[in-house]
C-alpha cells in the first residue's frame, strides 16, 4: 500500500485528494493531512509516508522552503508539489529545489494516480509535457534565460505578488515576514533585475506570464 500524506492548508482540497484517491485506487491511502509546515514536519517525525503531496503555497512558509526542509531531514522521501500556478511559473523551481514532480491543481483529477505511481512505484519524476518543453529549452546553449531567473524562490515569489498588485503590508501578512524585509527583497528585486518601480515590475511579470 502507498501511503501518502497531503500538506494543504486548504480542507476542501485535501478532501478532492482523498476523493481521487478513494475512488481510483485500492493500492493508496491518505495516511495523514497537514494544515501548514510545523504540522506536516511533526507528522514526518511519527509516522512514515511513501510520498508528499505539498501545497506551494504554504500559510507562513512558502511550499519550496518546506521543500528544502523535507529533502534536509528526510532526503529519500519523493514530494509532489501541488499548485494552483501554471507549470511555467514555478514546476523548474521545484524540480530544482529536489521535488519529484509538480502537479496543476486543475489536473488533479486526471494525473494525481499517474503521478503518485510513477514517483513512488517507477522511481522516476513525473514531469508534464509543459515542464519537459521547458527543460529542454534550458539545455539550449543559445537560449537566453529571462532576468527573473537570477532570483531567488522568495524574491521571485515577491515579484510575482508585486506584480499582480499586492501592496508590502499584504505581501508581508501573507507571508509571515515583516514589511522591511519585504522592502529589503524588494530592493533585491530591483537591483538583479534593473526594474525599478513597481509599475515596472508590474509590466514585466505580465509580459512574462508570471501573474493572472
Amino acid at each position: 500500500m502507498i501511503k501518502v500524506i497531503i500538506a494543504d492548508d486548504h480542507p476542501l482540497v485535501r478532501e478532492g485528494i482523498k476523493k481521487v484517491v478513494d475512488q481510483s485506487t485500492i493500492d493508496i491511502e491518505v495516511s495523514g493531512e497537514a494544515s501548514d509546515a510545523h504540522e506536516l514536519m511533526d507528522m514526518l517525525r511519527e509516522q512514515k509516508a511513501d510520498i508528499i503531496i505539498l501545497d506551494i503555497a504554504m500559510p507562513g512558509k512558502s511550499g519550496l522552503d518546506v521543500l528544502k526542509d523535507i529533502k534536509d531531514f528526510h532526503p529519500n522521501l519523493p514530494v509532489l508539489i501541488l499548485s494552483m500556478h501554471p507549470e511555467d511559473r514555478f514546476a523548474i523551481r521545484a524540480l530544482k529545489a529536489g521535488a519529484s514532480g509538480y502537479l496543476n491543481k486543475s489536473s488533479i483529477s486526471d494525473q494525481m494516480v499517474n503521478a503518485i505511481r510513477k514517483i513512488v512505484v517507477e522511481k522516476k519524476r513525473y514531469i508534464s509535457p509543459n515542464v519537459a518543453e521547458q527543460l529542454a529549452a534550458r539545455v539550449d546553449l543559445n537560449h537566453e534565460q529571462p532576468l527573473h531567473e537570477s532570483l531567488s524562490d522568495r524574491e521571485y515569489q515577491i515579484l510575482c505578488m508585486i506584480g499582480s498588485g499586492k501592496k508590502v503590508n499584504e505581501i508581508a501578512k501573507e507571508l509571515s515576514i515583516s514589511i522591511q524585509t519585504v522592502h529589503t527583497y524588494r530592493s533585491r528585486i530591483k537591483e538583479k533585475t534593473n526594474l525599478n518601480s513597481n509599475v515596472e515590475i508590474t509590466r514585466y511579470a505580465l509580459q512574462h506570464n508570471l501573474i493572472d
